[in-house]
């Protein structure tokens, strides 16, 4: 089966008139939702560091670093977008691939779009195309492509940045082709000991894939080729899908209903700024908040059940030199931002914010354990079970087994528009509105730069 190919020339003839139109719709969603965490990650030190550093380069004039005041070059431009959407880990995702697309996929598609001056309409076919790219390839060696120690937003996002990069630069099928091929010899190791130590190059996994991808798709408009197989491989068993993986992937994935089921539609979106296998233990917390009155201060303990993957992943707690990286994923530290605050988004999950030393005691409070029941019931459910005590003995509990966000049940544009106004914080709100308006109607928008200038 060829698989990278068939994959390659349905891309290629994705045209907006010919997708569903929650296909079309859910693509302008997940803009919109990139935008409000461009907005958030602005919060964090980590991400102006990394902005004061591309600025320093000086790149031509050609793309905007969205909400930083400037342009540069076309791939410093990705690089710092795809950095702001993905570190305050409030980005959409795929369950069943692990990966994040849009923090990839979206800023290399912008870029391009806008150093060509293009409109609104192919920038939607990119997006679609991209996420198609991206999720289809996570998906087929999910998980073992994690297990073997790789981050798929950084390496599948290459390809799905290629993808997007390559319709915008006008390649036929065979130039898509050596798009993709050129992606697999560029994309980052993206090593996912990065994020389970708590380091903050973490946050540059999906800019870097957006750069990567935009060079693969420009070597193969300047005639540079890759191999066609580059997903599959061939027989000397160097395929992406074969050297990146501890088991066998299942290629069929690359190509399942192919036309008849688009992977977007799969996509999750995030309502809070810490890893997905916490928003549970986070929603779960703030509902007792909410309608239980519960104050921090008449809590005695939290007991988190939840399933092993989860444990695992984010079961750890966070101590005083730990950076927001770790607390982004410690269900310990979310239980206890959603008590002390009552909320949990960009202001949850700065430095700052991290440092706290009440804030760190009260996390200690809160013990993880893996439900036997609950982990029976994954990957189908993700459900988590929040158990408090209070003072005076009082016990409360509350289990979520299908985080907001979810398809099943899904954030609606409505949530996304005021995750927006919330992530911007203290940002013009007749210029947001405007924004949000460009983003719903985007198809009809003759230059992207209409709305570059507005974030």
């Amino acid at each position: 089966m060829q698989y990278t190919r068939r994959l390659a020339a349905f891309c290629t003839g994705i045209a907006l008139e010919d997708l569903p139109g929650e296909v079309v719709h859910k693509a302008r969603l997940c803009i919109l939702d990139f935008l409000a965490n461009v907005y958030g990650s602005l919060e964090l030190d980590a991400v102006t560091r990394v902005v004061a550093y591309m600025r320093a380069q000086e790149g031509p004039p050609t793309a905007t670093a969205l909400g930083c005041g400037f342009r540069t070059g076309v791939r410093d431009a990705a690089f710092v977008n795809g950095v702001a959407a993905e570190a305050i880990e409030a980005q959409d995702g795929l369950r069943f691939g692990g990966n994040h697309p849009g923090t990839a996929v979206i800023p290399a598609a912008l870029a391009v779009a806008e150093e060509r001056n293009l409109g609104g309409r192919p920038v939607l076919e990119a997006v679609v195309a991209g996420y198609e790219t991206a999720n289809r390839i996570a998906a087929c060696m999910h998980p073992h492509h994690t297990l073997a120690g790789f981050l798929p937003t950084g390496t599948c996002g290459t390809f799905g940045a290629a993808c997007a990069a390559g319709r915008l630069l006008g390649l036929d099928t065979a130039g898509l082709l050596n798009a993709l091929g050129n992606a697999g010899y560029l994309a980052p190791l993206s090593m996912a000991e990065q994020l389970m130590g708590g380091y903050t190059v973490k946050i540059v996994q999906g800019g870097q894939a957006a750069a990567a991808g935009i060079t693969a798709a420009g070597l193969a408009h300047a005639g540079i080729t890759g191999a066609p197989y580059v997903l599959e491989g061939s027989a000397l068993q160097g395929g992406f899908t074969q050297i990146t993986t501890r088991a066998d992937s299942v290629p069929d994935r690359l190509t399942d209903q192919l036309g008849t089921h688009y992977t977007m539609m799969d996509v999750y979106f995030k309502p809070y700024t810490a890893c997905r296998h916490t928003h549970g233990a986070a929603q779960a917390t703030l509902e007792l908040v909410r309608e239980e009155g519960v104050y921090a201060e008449e809590v005695e303990s939290v007991s988190v059940h939840t399933y092993g993957i989860a444990l695992l992943a984010v079961g750890k707690g966070v101590g005083s030199t730990d950076t927001f990286v770790s607390a982004q994923f410690s269900i310990p530290y979310v239980v206890a931002a959603c008590l002390q605050d009552g909320d949990l988004g960009p202001g949850q999950l700065t430095e700052r914010r991290v440092a706290d030393p009440a804030l760190l005691g009260l996390s200690r409070k809160v013990q993880v354990v893996c439900d036997e029941e609950l982990n029976s019931a994954y990957p189908g459910r993700t459900s988590t079970r929040v158990e408090m005590v209070l003072k005076g003995g009082k016990r409360i509990l509350r289990q979520v087994d299908i985080p907001k966000g979810d398809p099943r049940d899904p954030m609606e544009q409505e949530d996304l528009v005021r995750k927006v106004r919330r992530f911007a914080g203290a940002r013009d709100p007749a210029r947001l509105t405007r924004l949000v308006e460009k983003v719903l109607h985007l198809e009809n928008l003759p230059s992207i730069r209409e709305l570059t200038e507005l974030v």
